[in-house]
């Protein structure tokens, strides 16, 4: 186990950032701020619909919208674990390093911000959509499973998170041209303020790694890859509520053997989108070899069997 970390980041400076790039939810949904069920939501990267042989393209537009809808709600779910890690953190810190106490703060309020948000977005979709999406939960129960974990567990699943959500924007986002431009815009304001989250968690686990021994780390470790197999299978469930929920919008109900088609192409989108993109990143990487060789070269192999070859 190595315990001195090499980063770049300060707090001063993701303060500095955070208090520039500040949005408020109005100025981007609500009121005239409308989506456009004409467009496509997540770009295929993502979404992982093109492939799909048993569709034609009206129903592999629908089958886009509720990945979309699915994407920011998971979004959401996640937020409602971070923010009680990082009142933790607050609580830890103090008034010790109060520039630290005041990023952590001010990174516990965007993700509030950021859960509002999407729970507005919830109700745009469910307003304009036209049928029922199901979707996994409560919030509050997948929460409450993944903090019952280790705590360097759960910081290292929110930095692959961070960081993944960085790749996504930035890789797949942020110059498509044809998707609808609100859930664009929805996910380029996240992002800017997730850029520095992701440097803050960064922080966050070389403040942990510090107080911890090798083998509460190594307890942190085999926490963190318990929460991604828990977060798994949730994806698997949301992957057959979205294929329920298509059969509603579309007014058909598949065979076995497209159910099968379906099935198998959105296990893979849905895995390489929430976990391998992830755990791929460089920086998230980076990080967990520098708490573990081993951890990251198992993350490594882990992300290998998700990639799907999308475009």
């Amino acid at each position: 186990m190595i315990t001195t970390f090499s980063q770049p980041y300060t707090y001063k400076a993701t303060l500095e950032v955070a208090h520039k790039v500040t949005w408020r939810i109005e100025d981007i949904i609500g009121g005239d701020k409308c989506l456009d069920f004409t467009k496509s939501f997540l770009p295929e990267a993502l979404a992982g619909v093109e492939s799909i042989t048993c569709l034609n393209d009206t129903e592999k537009l629908i089958l886009n919208q509720i990945r979309g809808n699915s994407y920011l709600y998971l979004f959401g779910v996640v937020e409602e674990f971070i923010v009680p890690l990082i009142l933790q953190h607050i609580q830890r810190i103090g008034t010790e390093d109060i520039v630290a106490t005041q990023a952590f703060l001010c990174f516990a309020e965007e993700e509030g911000k950021h859960i509002n948000l999407f729970r507005r977005f919830v109700e745009e979709f469910k307003a304009g959509f036209g049928s029922t999406c199901a979707v996994i939960g409560p919030a509050k129960a997948i929460a409450d499973a993944v903090l019952n974990h280790h705590s360097l567990g759960v910081a290292l699943a929110i930095l692959q998170i961070e960081w993944m959500t960085q790749r996504h924007y930035l890789d797949s986002v942020r110059d498509h041209q044809n998707l609808d431009p609100l859930f664009c815009s929805l996910l380029k304001h996240h992002w800017l303020e997730e850029a520095q989250h992701a440097k803050l968690d960064t922080l966050m686990v070389t403040a942990m790694m510090q107080q911890l021994n090798d083998a509460e780390i190594q307890n942190g470790i085999d926490d963190y890859f318990a929460i991604g197999a828990f977060l798994d299978d949730g994806l698997m469930m949301q992957v057959q509520l979205d294929i329920e929920s298509l059969q509603s919008a579309i007014g058909r109900t598949f065979t076995e053997v497209e159910k099968q088609e379906i099935q198998t192409a959105q296990e893979q989108a849905y895995r390489w989108t929430f976990l391998g993109s992830g755990m791929t990143h460089p920086n998230f990487i980076r990080t967990l070899s520098e708490l573990s060789e081993s951890a990251a070269v198992r993350a490594s192999e882990m992300a290998k069997s998700l990639r799907v070859n999308v475009r």
